[in-house]
């Protein structure tokens, strides 16, 4: 089983003139950006899940999706789309509009962007969210890292603050999204020391020195296959086959060299894993 546990969703019209503006400096040779539900369906044949979200980051990123969006989503693709609120905490209505996300629309996560929204994760207006979550089981899911957006300050997407919370709500679920880079060594120190703390390597693979010394960190620290480090593309800022290829060729540059290797186990534990199987405490049947 292979579960893309990061995908956006979006109608073409929710992006934004800002978002173009800015991407040019994200990846070489730029987006393909279109992210309907049949476009992403058609983008995910080849994995058997996806967790699917669209985001709320106007302002900054250029993105402006909404919860309705994604449940449509999963509504005419429910063999293949696991739908995730997105929540703003600078809007007055982030709490009803949560828990109308969870309760009405089914929605089974959240993913939130501290880096996108300006908000740090220690910010008090985070609080009820994450109680709300720690209550209903729901797994949080965070962009952790940079971001090309001028309008996000740097500091808010700093892995560290992860462990603060976590110690705060020992039993809220909670992803880092891209392994936090380039802070990786932060995001893998963290998801070692708490138990419900977890990452993802999503549109990571285009920078291939990186995700080479990601991957190699992770196993130094050991947490390579411990189900701690799931798999996700970012589509459709990055494909599964580009992601999955990259993946199984992590050591193509450092062949003929004395540099360590990527093991196959770690591979195959990231390529192969299961959120359904750790994100949710006792699993989520999907």
């Amino acid at each position: 089983m292979i579960v893309d546990c990061h995908v956006n969703v979006y109608d073409d019209d929710m992006i934004l003139p800002l978002f173009h503006a800015g991407s040019s400096n994200a990846v070489p040779g730029g987006f393909k950006l279109q992210a309907n539900a049949d476009r992403v369906y058609e983008g995910m044949k080849n994995v058997d899940k996806a967790i699917v979200f669209s985001l709320r980051y106007k302002d900054s990123a250029g993105i402006d999706g909404n919860d309705e969006v994604t449940a449509r989503a999963v509504a005419k693709y429910p063999d293949k789309f696991v739908g995730f609120a997105c929540i703003d905490p600078r809007m007055p209505d982030c709490m009803d509009l949560l828990v109308h996300a969870i309760e009405d629309l089914k929605l089974k996560g959240v993913k939130f962007g501290p880096i996108y929204n300006g908000v740090s994760l220690l910010d008090p207006r985070m609080n009820p969210i994450y109680a709300y979550l720690q209550k209903n089981n729901i797994p949080l899911t965070m962009h952790m890292g940079t971001t090309f957006g001028r309008n996000a300050p740097i500091e808010e997407g700093r892995p560290l603050n992860v462990d603060t919370v976590a110690m705060r709500y020992p039993d809220l679920k909670m992803i880092m999204a891209h392994m936090g880079h380039p802070w990786y060594e932060e995001c893998i120190v963290v998801i070692r020391k708490q138990p419900n703390v977890y990452a993802e390597v999503s549109a990571l693979h285009y920078r291939p020195w990186q995700f080479y010394n990601i991957l190699i960190c992770a196993q130094e620290y050991t947490v390579h296959n411990r189900n701690k480090i799931f798999w996700g593309t970012d589509f459709p800022f990055t494909t599964v086959e580009a992601s999955i290829a990259d993946l199984k060729n992590a050591n193509r540059f450092v062949e003929g060299t004395s540099l360590p290797r990527v093991t196959q186990e770690t591979i195959d534990s990231i390529l192969y894993s299961n959120p359904f199987e750790h994100w949710w405490h006792g699993g989520l049947k999907v």
